[in-house]
């Protein structure tokens, strides 16, 4: 790496460049969501109730990482679109001030959770025997999460840049490292004893840790982005404001996934808890089946901010058609391999009959949408790169409030769970469309459009 800031993604071959961009991130988030993968096969393993109440933290989880995932789509727009116009004293303060208003905000709302956990998660549902075992691990999760948080939003700022492929090898190491802290603390290694769920905690906060450490590090001393964090207001007030004019809306469009999620677990928990555990694996495996969609929505942002910046509009609509025909593809590939597989695949992580019909229930309806899925990922994270966070915003809210959440509620009265994945896979569909529709249209007519400049 060096220290000098160059808009790299706006000569060149589109479909290339997407790829040498979206690979190191393909083996990143494999890795990372293979960690979450392991985690959950080593608490199934320590028993049922311990995987339950495991089950139950995922969308308090989501929520949180929503927020460092709308945060980051904020710092990392600003950032590429300021790259594209060449203001570098720009990118180096929204950089520095999007990582203060990061912390801000997460130790803000881990405070939140703190102090309502008990009530939140009997609200999700949860039983009065789970609730010991939630406490122990969300406890210190939440102690985690700013470590987490931060570190996400300097890896947007990296992404940005074009340097996606060290963020892959970050989250390679880091997951490396966590699955290797949880067979220690899970399960008890030399003098460290069982710890079982709060085991697993533990181990998530002392990889965070070192990820904070690293990529600050990066930040600081290898590519020359972090400037003094004490600034006059203004200055403050104004990189906050570039920061969240497309942070805000990509925060709320994350958190609406997790907020279904809650609901949708509240709809399954009626059906005992082994539903909620054969759910819980579906949710954990289905990241991994889904791992390169992720990955081209984390680069599809960058290349449209920095192309926009420097007015290349041309590329913007390549790009779009690119990622469709791949989509779409390797939807029919997954949704293929799945029918065929994936009992096989949610049967590694467990005996219980049950748990298993349940999951391999969601694995034989949801995969076939799963292009349309993968298209309307790319599309929000387009709209996000180009500086228009609301259109994602609509299509993430349409899609949950009056789609998914209402049609669920209608197939599982028909159908029970399997009406659940009914629903997954209609709404993907039907939004999928949609989001094709609308991007093209809007990068269509870009030229006639104002201009948006940062510093307005």
């Amino acid at each position: 790496m060096n220290k000098t800031i160059s808009a790299t993604l706006i000569e060149g071959h589109v479909a290339q460049q997407l790829k040498i961009m979206a690979i190191p991130m393909v083996w990143g988030l494999l890795a990372t969501m293979s960690m979450n993968a392991i985690e959950a096969f080593f608490i199934a393993k320590v028993g049922r109730v311990p995987l339950a109440a495991f089950s139950f933290t995922f969308p308090i989880i989501m929520v949180l990482t929503s927020v460092g995932i709308g945060l980051g789509a904020g710092t990392s727009s600003a950032v590429a679109r300021a790259i594209g116009e060449g203001d570098h004293a720009l990118v180096r303060r929204l950089a520095t001030d999007a990582i203060s208003l990061t912390f801000i905000v997460a130790v803000v709302v881990c405070s939140i959770g703190w102090f309502t956990l008990e009530p939140l998660f009997l609200l999700l549902g949860a039983t009065q025997e789970l609730i010991p075992l939630i406490r122990q691990y969300m406890f210190i999760w939440y102690f985690s999460a700013p470590c987490l948080l931060v570190p996400m939003v300097s890896l947007a700022t990296l992404r940005a840049m074009g340097l996606s492929n060290v963020q892959g090898f970050l989250m390679s190491a880091v997951a490396l490292l966590n699955a290797l802290l949880d067979l220690v603390f899970i399960f008890g290694f030399g003098p460290v004893p069982a710890l079982g769920l709060e085991g697993a905690a533990i181990a998530t906060l002392l990889t965070r840790l070192c990820l904070l450490i690293v990529t600050v590090y990066i930040l600081r001393r290898r590519v020359n982005l972090w400037v003094s964090p004490f600034v006059g207001w203004a200055k403050l007030y104004l990189s906050w404001k570039i920061i969240v004019y497309v942070g805000i809306p990509a925060v709320c469009a994350n958190v609406i996934i997790p907020f279904a999620s809650a609901l949708i677990v509240r709809m399954m928990a009626a059906y005992g808890t082994d539903a909620v555990a054969g759910l819980g694996i579906a949710m954990r495996i289905e990241p991994l089946m889904l791992i390169i969609f992720y990955a081209l929505s984390g680069v599809i942002g960058p290349f449209l901010g920095q192309n926009s910046g420097a007015h290349k509009f041309n590329r913007l609509s390549e790009a779009v058609d690119v990622l469709t025909r791949f989509s779409l593809l390797l939807g029919l590939v997954l949704a293929i391999l799945l029918w065929f597989f994936g009992e096989a695949i949610v049967s590694v992580f467990g005996s219980h009959r049950e748990v298993i019909i349940i999951a391999a229930s969601y694995f034989l309806i949801t995969p076939i949408s799963y292009g349309a899925y993968g298209i309307l990922m790319s599309v929000n994270a387009a709209f996000n790169g180009l500086g228009r966070p609301w259109p994602a915003m609509i299509l993430s809210a349409g899609r949950v409030i009056y789609i998914y959440l209402p049609l669920a509620y209608v197939c599982q009265l028909f159908w029970q769970a399997k009406g659940v994945f009914i629903a997954t896979a209609v709404t993907n569909i039907v939004i999928g469309v949609w989001a094709w529709w609308w991007i093209r249209c809007h990068i269509k007519h870009m030229p006639a459009l104002p201009e948006q400049h940062l510093r307005s």
